[in-house]
């Protein structure tokens, strides 16, 4: 099965509850684990829009969702 890696500069929205449910951001750094787990196990460096947070943050790949059009590619892993 080929699992999708959000690339660095892809636009998403937080999805995880907490202060920044619902904020948008960019992609602007990707962590992959893949140690003999099923599916990859990623982590995404978050800039948030307008200065809704001076630095960016970590989410969980489970935690963010793409929010641009289905034409952007994403990596295959």
């Amino acid at each position: 099965m080929t699992y999708h890696v959000l690339p660095v500069g892809s636009r998403v929205r937080v999805t995880s509850y907490g202060p920044f449910r619902e904020h948008w951001g960019t992609v602007r750094d990707v962590h992959t684990i893949a140690a003999d787990l099923e599916e990859p196990f990623c982590f995404y460096l978050i800039a948030f829009d307008n200065g809704q947070r001076n630095e960016p943050i970590w989410f969980e790949y489970s935690e963010v969702e793409l929010i641009t059009s289905s034409l952007v590619p994403l990596e295959a892993y």
